[in-house]
């Protein structure tokens, strides 16, 4: 949700502020001349008394510098545990360096530091290009300054040679689905990437970096907003010439708005069951 002021936009789902030029660009999906142009000729061409000198320069990414990692670190383990995520999926993304508990300053004037489960998207070498963070103990969610959407957080399969990709819009719902196929016994195979929100940037840049990909599912949040860009997405697909190519699925979750609720309630469904057979056997031998 984005809160709009005279100045300035407030991404909620990101605790940080941005203007205008910036949600066109981070949020929209623009880059850095279309947003310009969208800014001051309403996207439109204008017919201009001279001709310019120069083109504008791109803007030059942040470095991206992720939070210090925390010594002897075990609370994003048992805040993840928490939610469901299994064991299993946890140490593999550990294992893989996409997951880690880091020490993050919400405020600069301040001394306080507070743990933070780190999720970091990598490139083709395994070198960091972006993380979001989220607090352990407190409500805190936020991407890393200096983060490239381009590289989401993703979750590779365990097989190589993958055509597949489930597309999630935030990581703790990729380790969700992750941890369902566990528990249930899917055959399955494929690569579970992280919007880090709703935007299509992420999946685009993913596409062009892999041209096998032959089927796309989109498990976007069973609310207003995941379904309707979920159906955006699945059409800028299809009318793209790159990708049109590519079977799009859209699977909301069946049971809560998103996959961690899911994951929570199939849970909660198999801790049931015992007691449920305990009650059973008693009803049968009275």
């Amino acid at each position: 949700m984005y809160v709009t002021s005279r100045d300035f936009w407030y991404w909620n789902s990101r605790g940080k502020r941005i203007n205008a030029l910036d949600y066109l660009i981070e949020i929209r999906g623009y880059d850095f001349t279309e947003a310009v142009t969208r800014l001051t000729c309403e996207g439109m061409p204008r017919a201009s008394p001279y001709r310019p000198q120069s083109k504008p320069n791109p803007r030059k990414p942040a470095k991206l510098y992720l939070p210090w990692p925390k010594k002897c670190a075990t609370g994003y383990f048992k805040y993840l545990r928490k939610r469901g995520i299994s064991t299993k999926v946890i140490q593999r993304c550990c294992a893989l360096g996409l997951l880690y508990e880091g020490r993050y300053k919400p405020n600069k004037n301040e001394k306080k530091y507070v743990p933070v489960c780190v999720f970091v998207g990598t490139d083709d070498t395994g070198k960091p290009k972006y993380a979001c963070m989220r607090g352990i103990y407190e409500t805190l969610k936020k991407d890393v300054y200096g983060s490239d959407k381009c590289y989401s957080f993703c979750l590779p399969p365990e097989k190589p040679h993958s055509s597949q990709v489930a597309v999630f819009e935030a990581p703790v719902d990729a380790l969700s689905h992750a941890t369902l196929q566990e528990l249930e016994g899917w055959q399955w195979n494929g690569y579970r990437l992280s919007l880090g929100g709703t935007s299509h940037v992420a999946l685009f840049a993913f596409l062009e970096r892999h041209p096998e990909i032959k089927r796309v599912t989109l498990y976007m949040d069973n609310d207003l907003a995941g379904l309707k860009n979920a159906h955006k997405i699945r059409d800028m697909l299809r009318e793209h010439p790159s990708f049109k190519h590519i079977r799009v699925g859209i699977n909301p979750p069946r049971e809560g708005k998103d996959y961690n609720e899911k994951l929570m309630s199939k849970l909660q469904q198999l801790q049931s069951l015992p007691q449920r057979r305990h009650e059973k056997r008693a009803a049968i031998s009275i």
